[in-house]
C-alpha cells in the first residue's frame, strides 16, 4: 500500500507525504503528469523548459503548481541537477535562483520554495521539525552510490544542528526494484557503495535490479534516522499519473518534489 495521498486542486494533480501532512509548517508535493497545458509526449504537466517542451507551456505549468500549494513561484530555488552528490544551502540571497550543479538544497528560511526535477530517480524530502529546517535531494544510481543523502542530512546537521533521530525522510514516487534493471558496471558501484547489498540487488528473470527505495533507506539508517516514509509508487509502473525517462524511451516530460516552511 502506499504511503503516500493523491490529491488534486484545481485540476493539478499531486501526491503528498503521510508522514509530512501532520506538520502544518510544511508545505510539500511530488507533481504528476496531470493538470498543465503541454502536448504529448509531455502531456501535461511538464515542469522542464529542457526537454523539448514549450518554455511558456512549462512556464504556465509552474504556475499552476505553485498556485495549487500556495507558493511564491518567484521565490523558488531549484537547480541544475548534476546526477552527483553536490549539496547547497539556500539562503534569502538565493531567493528565486537555480543553483548549477548541485542534487540536494537545504534551508531555514520560511517562503523559499525548494524544487527539483524527476523522470524516475528518487525525490527525497526532509524536514526538521526541531530546528524547522528541510531538505531535497534527488537520488538517481549515481546519486545514491554517490551518497547524495547522506551529505544532505549531513548537511542539515552543520547547517542548523539537525540531529537524524529528530529527522522526517520521504522517499517519493521514482523507479521501483520492479522495474530498475541495472547492467554489471553499476551492479560493481552498488557493491562498493554499501557494505551489505542483500536487500538493495534483485535478481528477476536473469538480470540485476536495484532498490533505489531501500538503497537510500539504509543510508538514512545508518546516519540515525527513525522516521522513514517510503512511498511505494513506481513511476515506471505508473506513467499514468508520472513522467518515466526508462519507461517512455527518454522522450518524456519532468515531474517535480517542492518543500517549503511557511
Amino acid at each position: 500500500m502506499a504511503h503516500v495521498q493523491r490529491n488534486e486542486i484545481n485540476g493539478t494533480v499531486f501526491y503528498q507525504s503521510q508522514l509530512l501532512a501532520h506538520y502544518p509548517n510544511v508545505v510539500h508535493a511530488v507533481t504528476t503528469r496531470h493538470g498543465g497545458t503541454s502536448p504529448a509526449p509531455f502531456t501535461s504537466l511538464n515542469l522542464s523548459a529542457h526537454v523539448g517542451d514549450d518554455p511558456a507551456r512549462v512556464h504556465e505549468n509552474l504556475a499552476r503548481v505553485h498556485q495549487a500549494l500556495g507558493l511564491p513561484r518567484a521565490a523558488t530555488v531549484d537547480a541544475s541537477q548534476a546526477q552527483a552528490d553536490r549539496v547547497a544551502r539556500v539562503t534569502v540571497a538565493e531567493c528565486g535562483t537555480r543553483l548549477q550543479g548541485v542534487d540536494g538544497l537545504i534551508t531555514n528560511v520560511p517562503g523559499i520554495p525548494l524544487m527539483l526535477r524527476f523522470a524516475d530517480c528518487a525525490p527525497i524530502l526532509l524536514y526538521d521539525p526541531t530546528h524547522q529546517a528541510i531538505g531535497i535531494a534527488h537520488a538517481g544510481w549515481r546519486g545514491t552510490v554517490g551518497k547524495v543523502l547522506t551529505n544532505t542530512v549531513n548537511a542539515l546537521r552543520d547547517a542548523f544542528d539537525t540531529q537524524p533521530r529528530d529527522l522526517m525522510a520521504c522517499i517519493g514516487p521514482s523507479i521501483g526494484p520492479c522495474c530498475y534493471e541495472i547492467g554489471a558496471d553499476v551492479v560493481e558501484r552498488v557493491h562498493a557503495a554499501f557494505p551489505d547489498t542483500r536487500a538493495l540487488l534483485w535478481r528477476k528473470n536473469g538480470a540485476t535490479h536495484l532498490d533505489l527505495w531501500q538503497a537510500n533507506a539504509a543510508q538514512l539508517r545508518a546516519l540515525g534516522v527513525q522516521h522513514i516514509e517510503i512511498a511505494g509508487v513506481c513511476t515506471a509502473d505508473h506513467t499514468h499519473d508520472f513522467y518515466s525517462w526508462r519507461r517512455e524511451n527518454a522522450v518524456t516530460g519532468r515531474f517535480a518534489a517542492l518543500i517549503a516552511l511557511r
